[in-house]
């Protein structure tokens, strides 16, 4: 996969890493990065050599500060709803790959940078990671999902509080209330530890994996029933090739060699 002018992209070991890179602009999200991200989540579900991802941004001061508000400074009535709509379905390709997906949170994760992590299926941040929703003080409300999301992973009455009032919080905090998996005290560490996570789930039957994620997102979609989800995706599970094999390893106790089919 090629670099895009504003994420750089290496794949190793079957592990894809993006970094947005434009650290001058404390790796800002604007339309063009986005952009960028549709085109590449757009082609990982189908490339097979690509079995998961990790976000993170460049340098150490922020993983996403936020959207470019030199953009948002421009929007009126008849394109903000638009705005916003793009930036939702952008991240729901994030939330829905069939790949698992885990954000590495170096410093400030605020605005739409919080909403892009959020997205992700997991998040791994350094010591010194801040995140926050602080959209109140230009006056508008988050528009990426993150009224939505951000209800779901810390409750409502800490979602409320959080955006209310615009305040940051600090990475212990963020993992005491479920919104970080796990803390590291530096980037390269907090990276280790996403690859130690994404190897060990590699390891496992991809079908299973993106039935998972599926069934994981049917609980915050109300137009779905979750438990139907998991019947269906348990039945489609027995019908693959993955599923036999794993069977017959356990039984006869060796390592299974799944292929995704």
């Amino acid at each position: 996969m090629a670099d895009s002018k504003n994420i750089l992209s290496d794949v190793k070991e079957g592990i894809l890493y993006l970094t947005v890179n434009r650290e001058t602009k404390l790796n800002a999200l604007n339309f063009a990065t986005l952009e960028e991200f549709r085109d590449i989540f757009n082609e990982v579900s189908d490339n097979k050599n690509i079995k998961s991802v990790i976000i993170t941004g460049s340098g150490e001061k922020a993983f996403i500060a936020g959207a470019d508000i030199s953009e948002i400074a421009e929007l009126n009535e008849l394109n903000a709803r638009k705005f916003a709509e793009n930036g939702q379905e952008i991240f729901s390709l994030i939330e829905n790959c069939p790949k698992p997906v885990i954000a590495v949170i170096n410093g400030f994760a605020l605005g739409g940078g919080c909403e892009l992590a959020m997205a992700c299926h997991m998040r791994v941040a350094t010591a010194s990671a801040k995140f926050g929703q602080p959209e109140v003080n230009l006056g508008i409300i988050p528009g990426y999902g993150g009224t939505q999301r951000l209800t779901y992973l810390v409750g409502r009455g800490k979602a409320l509080e959080l955006m209310m009032t615009g305040d940051m919080i600090g990475a212990d905090e963020a993992k005491d209330l479920g919104l970080v998996n796990h803390v590291l005290p530096t980037k390269a560490e907090a990276i280790e530890k996403a690859e130690e996570i994404l190897k060990k789930i590699m390891s496992k039957a991809p079908l299973a994996i993106g039935m998972i994620i599926d069934c994981v997102n049917a609980v915050f979609n109300q137009e779905e029933n979750g438990y139907q989800t998991e019947a269906n995706s348990f039945a489609r599970c027995v019908k693959s090739g993955d599923y036999k094999e794993g069977t017959s390893a356990f039984l006869e106790k060796r390592k299974p060699v799944f292929k995704g089919e």
